[in-house]
């Protein structure tokens, strides 16, 4: 199946030196405007950035006025003293931009102590500044937390892959509400490309599930990015997958991939790991 509509451009490497594999650092300007031109004319339809992502927004705004470029582009905002409107400001200051298709809660613990946020959100979209609001979650508790409370939202991103599919059961019902659902770190932050023997000593206990997607890679002649993604894009209740890319080269890669997905749910049905806390790398040391 050919899901290239599904990708969705993450942008955190263009503002910050981020993921356990990365080994380029934080993407150059010219190499920005290299992967938004690939992606446009690819297809690819939507940027996912936040005003914690660095430079991010200005990288982007830069980018997407000298190259002419159309983009639908979600932002977040962060644990901040600045209101939200204040701060969506100047998020679209920076991006060059007049209203935005997302905007989501980037810490779900602030949102909780901090519930008058979710109001100004409502009103940045009832003024139709943002066309849909949501929230970028890590775990179900919060997700379960957000139901329980009735929260209306039209958005959700949250951490789909090969290991952490946590919020499988939650799907269905997402989709019948008519939730946009986003995924992100398919690759685990690039753990899954990691040398075995160049794991920490916190990550050891991963090498077994990490040797399992190699050997299963192995015996059916892909690649371990073929594979990993392949798994979340061929999700039918997931509309759009965040990849992350250090240069135009991986890009050209991914939207390969996402041409033509395999269907790889035996190895995923194999795979069932029991440390989940070191599923999420803000837990990593």
């Amino acid at each position: 199946m050919n899901y290239v509509n599904k990708l969705v451009l993450g942008t955190v490497q263009f503002g910050l030196n981020y993921g356990i594999n990365n080994q380029s650092g934080q993407v150059q300007q010219n190499e920005v405007n290299k992967i938004l031109q690939l992606a446009e004319k690819s297809g690819i339809k939507t940027l996912d950035t936040s005003s914690a992502y660095g430079t991010s927004e200005n990288a982007l705004g830069r980018s997407l006025t000298e190259n002419h470029l159309q983009f639908q582009i979600i932002s977040k905002y962060p644990q901040s003293e600045e209101n939200v409107a204040t701060v969506f400001a100047s998020s679209i200051e920076k991006l060059h931009q007049k209203k935005l298709y997302g905007y989501l809660v980037h810490h779900f613990e602030f949102y909780q102590s901090h519930p008058q946020l979710w109001e100004e959100m409502k009103q940045l979209k009832a003024e139709e500044k943002i066309e849909k609001i949501g929230f970028s979650l890590y775990n179900t508790n919060q997700l379960q937390y957000l139901l329980d409370n009735r929260v209306e939202f039209d958005i959700l991103q949250f951490p789909y892959n090969l290991f952490d599919r946590q919020f499988d059961a939650y799907l269905p019902k997402l989709k019948q509400c008519g939730v946009e659902i986003h995924t992100r770190s398919a690759f685990l932050q690039g753990l899954f490309f990691k040398d075995l023997n160049s794991l920490s000593k916190q990550l050891e206990p991963l090498k077994p599930y990490l040797s399992q997607i190699r050997s299963y890679c192995a015996a059916h002649a892909m690649t371990i990015e073929e594979c990993a993604l392949s798994f979340v894009l061929n999700n039918p209740f997931i509309d759009g997958v965040l990849v992350g890319v250090d240069n135009v080269n991986q890009l050209r890669n991914n939207i390969k991939v996402a041409a033509h997905t395999t269907e790889v749910d035996e190895l995923a049905n194999q795979i069932t790991v029991k440390e989940a806390f070191l599923l999420n790398p803000s837990n990593w040391v």
